[in-house]
């Protein structure tokens, strides 16, 4: 007999191997039009990051998402002549983070970042 759960948005539904032996029934359901993450890519229309974008590739999260969310604000908010020369301390901070976990960010992982960040800047400033 299969167990169901609600965390949060999130319904996590345990089954058994008897419940495997039949074809699920299972219906899926729509995504909710209302939420406010939903189909807004990096940035939401009030102009904060959306944090739960899959374009982030998971950054926000893990064990140097705080590092990441503070570098990545600080460039995002950053009003400098050159975009983000006031966060060399948050994005320094986030790199030795990273260096403690090569496993979870290669150095390519790095580049990535630098290059996703730079391309957004000139995202922003063309759209402003």
């Amino acid at each position: 007999m299969a167990y169901c759960r609600q965390e949060g948005k999130d319904r996590i539904i345990f089954v058994t191997k008897e419940d495997h032996e039949t074809p699920s029934n299972a219906e899926l359901v729509a995504d909710d039009p209302n939420d406010p993450y939903e189909e807004h890519g990096l940035i939401l229309p009030n102009g904060d990051i959306n944090w739960n974008c899959p374009c982030l590739g998971g950054m926000a999260s893990g064990p140097c998402g705080e590092q990441f969310k503070a570098a990545f604000s600080c460039f995002h908010y950053s009003t400098e002549d050159v975009k983000g020369s006031d966060c060399v301390d948050q994005f320094r901070a986030m790199q030795e983070c990273m260096q403690k976990y090569p496993d979870l960010y290669p150095q390519e992982e790095e580049d990535r970042l630098e290059e996703t960040a730079v391309s957004e800047a000139a995202t922003t400033k063309e759209e402003v």
